[in-house]
């Protein structure tokens, strides 16, 4: 017998069943709704990444007119513009223990050293390690390549000088020799890219890269494209900006996309974002645009 107001076993079935599909809908709601919100929720992430300010430098070579005038004055101006290191390009009359000193004196530290080919691959290696220690620096760097050697064979001889330098260069207690690039580094010849010889056939323990994006884009490559397909390689930028007729601009001002390119940075590994102009008109001005730019950044 049923009791009044009591409900029949159908009844009860087709409640529950109610509720299942109420549940399941809810679920599947809320999971197309958390679902849709993260890729939001990580492009809103990436466009708050600043490059720490430890990373932002000035490489030196920007500065060099302004540098045998007054060295120091110069540094010091660096140091009060925000800069907090410094790639090392010409001594200016001065010793590693010098500039050191100098260094010290206004709070810039110095991350890196340009070394000719001709001396690292010869009898000074063990003097510029030592004076790299001197500086407090971490790379040696390869600035360029003579031009005899720009061709497959002569960038297979300069992978196999970089792998010895860069074994002496961790010996010593430093990091992996690093190269900085130009346009023609990147040209290909008899079907060889030039640079990609370098990127695979020297051993990432031992050698790295100081990307130049001005002179990567103008030789056709894609900085981005670089940090994604060898990753860790590149420890140091030189951030130079392209102006619209293809020349040197103050970073920001130009036309190179920093956002698309630093996204990526980590992946490549990227620790030092070292400001460069070839010919700046005004180097402090160019030092003052640059790095407002880079630390107002978000990528």
């Amino acid at each position: 017998m049923t009791l009044t107001g009591s409900p029949s076993a159908s009844s009860v079935d087709s409640a529950r069943r109610a509720f299942l599909l109420t549940c399941v809908g809810t679920s599947l709601g809320l999971a197309a709704a958390v679902g849709g919100a993260l890729p939001a929720r990580a492009a809103e992430r990436a466009h708050k990444r600043r490059i720490p300010r430890g990373g932002i430098g000035m490489h030196l070579y920007t500065m060099r007119d302004a540098l045998p005038r007054d060295f120091a004055g110069t540094l010091e101006q660096l140091a009060d513009i925000g800069y907090a290191t410094v790639g090392v390009s010409g001594r200016h009359g001065y010793d590693a223990a010098g500039i050191r000193r100098l260094l010290d004196a206004v709070g810039l530290r110095a991350v890196l050293e340009h070394v000719a080919y001709p001396t690292l691959t010869g009898s000074g290696l063990p003097q510029a390690l030592d004076d790299l220690h001197t500086l407090g620096a971490k790379w040696p760097v390869v600035p360029s390549l003579p031009g005899a050697l720009h061709t497959p064979d002569g960038f297979r001889e300069a992978a196999r000088q970089f792998n010895l330098i860069g074994r002496a260069s961790r010996e010593a207690g430093l990091g992996p020799v690093l190269f900085h690039n130009h346009g023609t580094d990147h040209v290909v010849v008899d079907g060889t890219n030039l640079y990609d010889v370098l990127l695979t056939e020297t051993d990432p323990e031992l050698v790295g890269f100081e990307l130049d994006v001005y002179w990567a884009v103008k030789g056709g490559a894609d900085p981005a494209t670089y940090f994604r397909r060898h990753a860790h390689r590149f420890p140091a930028l030189h951030v130079k900006d392209m102006a619209a007729d293809g020349g040197f601009a103050d970073v920001g001002s130009g036309t190179l996309d920093f956002a698309a390119m630093f996204a990526h940075a980590r992946v490549g590994g990227v620790r030092q974002w070292l400001v460069e102009h070839d010919s700046p008109t005004d180097p402090f001005a160019t030092a003052r645009n640059s790095y407002a730019y880079l630390a107002a950044l978000r990528y």
